[in-house]
């Protein structure tokens, strides 16, 4: 089997992984490592705070880095290491390994424990079940609320949670017929994890975070942009995703989660954003999309659906070029 025909092979099984297990609640799970690392480092030197703000940002870019750069060698080091004990082993690593960082299977169950108390009539069971998923809160919601908040989550869960750290690993596996796509799978996944606990504008994280959250920015662009593509091309509605996208997605204030929740938006013929409460303070997101039909469960389910679309079709793109490298570069 040639060199980048395996790599792939590991990154369709890892997809395959979290497809059919996910990740199992109570094992063990390198974002908790990455978590700590971070709580850790945060709480050991206060987020910085009494220093000047270029020193809080120096302090926050150096945890960011040493967090990226390390999960990326840990990961490189941890399939070499497999691979001389034997090659099985190295590939079994590297591909629960990556599986990992691939969040499907788990969105896809984070919806379904909503959706199935909600259309047994149990109100205060989903308003429960989605507390644990999102950061607004969630007592006093109504079905139809709770309904867009977890379309939010799988819109916006699409590219950070899928379609980018996929992207990063068919790099990977694209790039060198030496690199397994685990290394940088953990990279994204790290820049990621920084963002969703350091990288806010509210103090102290203000500028502990600042690093993190425009790493992630940048790291996630590109992936988001494709998921728009591949949401218009699967769902058909390639006028729609583009005009709405266009006109909507700016609005948002990140350069990433508007675009993909429009993308969505459009592609179904809905409405997302508007009032949230976090902690006591009332947020109002911008609209995006219209609502041509109102959010019902068989919504969610198809956009679900769709993000599997998206996601068999990346792996496809991805096998075709593989293949293709393989004949022309590998002996």
């Amino acid at each position: 089997m040639s060199c980048q025909v395996i790599a792939y092979t590991i990154l369709v099984g890892a997809a395959l992984l979290d497809f059919g297990l996910g990740d199992p609640w109570g094992w063990p799970h390198p974002v908790r490592w990455m978590g700590a690392y971070i709580q850790t480092l945060s709480n050991t030197f206060n987020y910085g705070q009494g220093w000047p703000f270029w020193g809080q940002r120096l302090g926050g870019a150096v945890l960011a880095l040493s967090l990226i750069t390390g999960s990326a060698l840990i990961s490189w080091g941890l399939v070499t290491l497999g691979m001389r004990i034997s090659p099985l082993l190295g590939w079994g690593i590297a591909v629960v390994g990556t599986a990992s960082g691939f969040a499907g299977r788990s969105l896809r169950d984070a919806a379904t424990e909503v959706l199935e108390p909600l259309a047994a009539g149990n109100l205060e069971g989903a308003r429960q079940s989605l507390a644990k998923y999102v950061g607004r809160e969630t007592a006093q919601l109504e079905a139809p609320e709770i309904l867009r908040a977890v379309l939010e989550t799988v819109s916006e869960n699409a590219t950070d949670g899928m379609m980018a750290p996929l992207f990063y690993g068919a790099i990977a596996t694209l790039m060198s017929p030496q690199l397994t796509p685990l290394p940088l799978v953990m990279a994204y996944k790290a820049a990621s994890t920084l963002d969703s606990m350091i990288g806010y504008r509210e103090p102290p994280y203000t500028h502990w975070g600042w690093f993190a959250a425009k790493t992630e920015d940048v790291l996630t662009w590109l992936p988001c942009r494709l998921l728009v593509f591949l949401v218009a091309l699967c769902s058909g509605q390639w006028q729609r995703v583009w005009q709405w996208c266009c006109r909507d997605a700016p609005k948002d204030p990140s350069p990433n989660s508007g675009w993909s929740e429009c993308a969505y938006a459009a592609a179904l013929g809905i409405r997302l954003g508007g009032t949230n409460t976090y902690r006591g303070t009332v947020k109002v997101k911008p609209f995006l999309g219209e609502p041509l039909q109102p959010i019902d469960q068989t919504t969610v389910r198809t956009a679900l659906h769709l993000s599997r679309c998206v996601y068999l079709i990346t792996l496809m793109i991805t096998g075709g070029l593989a293949l293709v490298m393989s004949v022309l570069y590998c002996r």
